[in-house]
């Protein structure tokens, strides 16, 4: 069963401790390769906490650990990284920059 959400993405603790160690270290990998999502929203499609979840945007798609976290349900929180920019597209619509925050991504169990 898909699910649709939004997606934000953003900087972590973790993520910034991997990038130190190099973007190619199994620590970065770990923590920029997790979704974070609301219990009621893991209950609703159907996993638990540390299952594989595959994300799919209209710019592409990745494989993700699922982390339960303190967000409002429909809304699901990305690090910023290689697996995040994957989702995201390189689409400026004019700024430059493109969207990091509201895209429409769905979620499946991988």
């Amino acid at each position: 069963m898909s699910v649709e959400f939004r997606l934000i993405t953003g900087r972590t603790r973790e993520q910034a401790i991997g990038l130190h160690k190099g973007k190619a270290s199994q620590p970065y990998l770990d923590a920029t390769h997790q979704v974070e999502m609301s219990g009621e929203d893991m209950s609703r499609v159907g996993i638990d906490e540390g299952a594989r979840v595959r994300l799919r945007t209209p710019a592409g798609s990745g494989e993700f650990v699922v982390r339960e976290g303190d967000l409002p349900p429909g809304l699901l929180f990305v690090p910023m990284g290689a697996a995040a920019n994957e989702l995201i597209g390189a689409d400026t619509a004019g700024t430059g920059m493109p969207s990091f925050k509201g895209q429409p991504v769905e979620v499946e169990p991988a």
